[in-house]
């Protein structure tokens, strides 16, 4: 079993709203909300092998505050309080806050040392881990293509940026108004050809070794299970590749704080946690799934529902 949580976003400020000002957002709250889950998954019995954070852990009032790395600090000591691993995915939240290089040398780089076999890039937060027999873990890096937390002179900008501006025509690149594809927003990220080459050969790897796999990155991969604008820049080319191969069963993300589900044409279970940081202070928003041979089954609380999930 393992615990689930998502959009904690934590800042030591008032509540706010999101960009639309129709959204609360608890930000000083959301802390004790973390604190209530650590200890929820403390007391799990049989104790849990891992718990999944799925990004945006502190929110990017830090970075206009100057308290980021106090922020980070305060969340990565409740976390620290859990008798088990902790394994982070990178969502825009943090990239407001550190560049990637930063992050490396962070709590919330939790790719072991020699836990990938020839990886994508060396500031990729994408690794694999296998907790048990015949099951795998995959953590792959939604923003590895972006223009969030790299200097401007760097390759990988620059051809983000290119990207960004073909599909965005807006002035502002946050802006999704008027686009065809409305997920080419600066918020988003996407996928290197070498992140998804590597991702490939790993799946090949569970195939060929009868594994069952499941995925995880901060932002939605499935139409169905997000809204249009939450997407992975190159969402389709990271299906494209769970979908030829039969190993894997669940991708899990963050990002949309309302979450969402939905079981894809080939069987994949797509489940986005919904987000502590519109959650209120009387509820809270995380999980813990039993892994089964055939079948994962999801425990929520507060906004979190309960789900049982077949492969």
């Amino acid at each position: 079993s393992f615990g689930v949580i998502a959009d904690i976003q934590y800042a030591d400020a008032e509540d706010g709203y999101d960009f639309s000002g129709y959204r609360r957002r608890y930000y000083r709250q959301s802390l004790d909300l973390l604190r209530d889950a650590v200890e929820a998954w403390a007391v799990e019995r049989p104790p849990l092998s891992f718990v999944l954070q799925l990004g945006d852990s502190i929110d990017g009032l830090n970075a206009q505050s100057g308290k980021a790395e106090e922020a980070l600090e305060q969340v990565l000591a409740v976390l620290g309080r859990l008798p088990v691993p902790v394994h982070h995915v990178w969502g825009n939240h943090e990239l407001y806050n550190f560049s990637r290089a930063r992050l490396a040398h962070t709590g919330l780089c939790s790719r072991p040392a020699g836990a990938m076999a020839g990886p994508p890039a060396r500031d990729c937060q994408a690794y694999h881990f296998s907790p048990a027999a015949h099951f795998r873990f995959v953590v792959l890096d939604t923003y590895d293509l972006s223009i969030l937390g790299r200097e401007p002179d760097c390759p990988s900008y620059r051809e983000s940026l290119r990207l960004l501006r073909e599909k965005n025509p807006n002035v502002n690149l946050n802006d999704p108004a008027g686009l065809k594809e409305p997920h080419f927003v600066e918020f988003n990220g996407g996928f290197s050809q070498a992140q998804l080459d590597w991702f490939n050969e790993v799946l090949k790897f569970s195939d060929e070794n009868q594994e069952k796999v499941v995925v995880m990155g901060h932002l939605p991969i499935h139409p169905d299970a997000s809204d249009r604008v939450s997407l992975a820049w190159n969402y389709k080319d990271a299906l494209s590749v769970i979908h030829s191969h039969p190993s894997v069963v669940c991708f899990l993300a963050g990002h949309l704080h309302d979450g969402g589900y939905c079981l894809d044409s080939h069987g994949v279970h797509h489940l986005i946690l919904e987000g502590v940081i519109e959650t209120p202070p009387e509820s809270n928003a995380f999980g813990t799934i039993y892994v089964y041979e055939d079948k994962l089954i999801l425990k929520g609380r507060g906004r979190v529902s309960d789900r049982v999930m077949h492969f």
